[in-house]
């Protein structure tokens, strides 16, 4: 091992070690204030360009399906049987591998895993584009499943490792914003390739091939400029080390330094992989915390009912446009499709906002996916009413972008430990994607232009999320009130040891 590695090692057990000195230091305000800007101006443009491109990825199928790829790979598919199997592969792969990939995540530093999980999914994306049947589509979009749960459940992870309980709504709202830009934006590429005329290859294969070399150059760009872990990352000076270890460690406690833990108790010495990276094994207790936890199968069925709203949107939204006289492509995404995704985006940033200023994620969330589910009431009931079905468009895709947005920021802090976070922030994700396979296959086309049974079914699950945040909203007030009454109320920005028990510490309390 090199002298300049055997300091690095050094320098990350001593900040792993001295976390309590850390949390003792007086913060200049205008000096932390500083720091987030900085945080926010490097790491905010890359992740969230990562998850515009990663979405644009998962979702580019039903462009290309318009553009002929049933045809020239799936000898027409008549049925449309094959391409359901091609489109919800996906979802099976990625389901499967979100809690594990979230899990050995952290064997590696950030960046280096960023970047190979954004590898991985342009590659599969764009070698979709040298599929010449079902077989090949099929491997392409395993992968990309594959790849892209080793993205989605890590971000929130890694930005809990920057920034505090007050500050992750607005961040994942950002985030998440980018998800809405990507509806819009996917159609107007769709719409470029479509009209190109004179190429070598189909059109079909070019979209696949101008929308997966993105997130190849973004993963060199994240490998050289996303910081790793606060505590090892050269992005810090010194002074900004101290500062965002005592902010990660506000309210809880990060897990740091280069160790292997079982149970919380250090046992055993980091593994050094190929002499290059310093991993330390995930808390086997707190693992297995997570999958005994309540909360994160209650955050699972909110998940899956929003998810079944996602996937359900492009079923219905085309036929309400067409309803306004939009035949044009074009005139659909600029003046059909953009106002409510412009909308959802509003609307998740400002709900975001005040939640983070209240601490407050349960309600907020209530609120939203009502709305929500007010829009699916309008589309049975005003089913001759274009107007009013334009506007329930508007709830529905506002409610179920800003709730996703809520819960994905309320998991990050509410399960203690990094390792419980790495664990249960997957679980509720992947119970979650199932509402997208269920979404997927409730608008058959023979039941619209009404699709009763679809939106009954959606505008249920809206309900339900409603009402089950509610409920996680009055248990964890109800459980920091016990704590209150047991151990009295702590300083909400003194470090607690959650290295044993995470979210259940005597000292640990719950964004309610």
């Amino acid at each position: 091992m090199s002298s300049e590695k055997q300091m690095q090692d050094s320098k990350i057990e001593e900040a792993g070690s001295d976390h309590s000195d850390h949390s003792s230091q007086i913060i200049d305000p205008e000096e932390e204030r500083k720091l987030v800007r900085k945080i926010d101006a490097r790491i905010l443009p890359i992740t969230c360009l990562l998850y515009l491109f990663a979405y644009l990825d998962r979702s580019n199928l039903g462009n290309a399906r318009l553009q002929g790829l049933p045809k020239d790979t799936l000898d027409g598919d008549p049925t449309g049987h094959l391409f359901d199997w091609v489109n919800s592969i996906f979802f099976f792969s990625y389901i499967l591998c979100q809690v594990p990939a979230t899990i050995a995540s952290k064997l590696f530093p950030p960046r280096q895993w960023i970047c190979a999980m954004a590898i991985g999914w342009g590659l599969s994306s764009t070698l979709m584009s040298t599929a010449f049947n079902f077989g090949g589509l099929m491997t392409a979009r395993i992968f990309l499943g594959i790849f892209e749960s080793g993205f989605g459940p890590v971000i929130p992870l890694y930005f809990s490792l920057f920034y505090t309980r007050a500050e992750m709504g607005t961040r994942m709202a950002y985030w998440f914003g980018f998800a809405a830009v990507a509806g819009a934006f996917g159609g107007l590429i769709a719409f470029g390739v479509q009209h190109a005329k004179n190429t070598a290859i189909h059109n079909w294969r070019l979209l696949f091939i101008i929308e997966g070399g993105p997130a190849i150059i973004m993963a060199i760009v994240t490998i050289i400029f996303l910081p790793n872990r606060p505590e090892s990352t050269s992005f810090f000076n010194e002074r900004e080390r101290v500062i965002a270890l005592d902010r990660s460690n506000r309210g809880t406690s990060a897990d740091s330094g280069a160790r292997v833990t079982k149970g919380g108790v250090p046992c055993l010495p980091a593994v050094e992989i190929l002499g290059i990276l310093n991993v330390s094994l995930p808390n086997i207790a707190h693992i297995l915390m997570a999958f005994s936890d309540w909360r994160c199968y209650a955050g699972g069925v909110i998940y899956f009912g929003l998810n079944c709203a996602l996937a359900s949107i492009s079923a219905f939204l085309p036929t309400i446009l067409s309803t306004f006289g939009f035949t044009n492509a074009l005139a659909q995404l600029l003046t059909g499709k953009f106002p409510p995704y412009a909308v959802a985006a509003i609307m998740l940033v400002s709900f975001s906002m005040v939640s983070d200023r209240l601490q407050s994620r349960g309600i907020f969330m209530a609120v939203a996916t009502s709305i929500a589910g007010i829009g699916y009431v309008l589309l049975i009931a005003a089913h001759s009413n274009v107007h009013a079905r334009y506007f329930a468009v508007f709830c529905i895709v506002g409610g179920t972008y800003t709730t996703i947005g809520l819960t994905i920021a309320w998991f990050a802090h509410n399960l203690g430990s990094e390792t419980k976070r790495a664990t249960g922030i997957p679980i509720f994700m992947a119970i979650g994607q199932c509402g997208s396979v269920l979404g997927s296959h409730i608008f058959p086309l023979q039941e619209g232009p009404r699709y009763i049974k679809g939106f009954a079914i959606s505008c249920a699950l809206e309900f339900l999320a409603a009402i089950v945040s509610i409920v996680l909203s009055i248990s964890y007030h109800r459980e920091n009130a016990r704590r209150d009454a047991l151990y009295g109320k702590p300083h909400p920005e003194a470090r607690v040891d959650t290295s044993e028990l995470a979210d259940k510490a005597n000292d640990f309390r719950y964004v309610i």
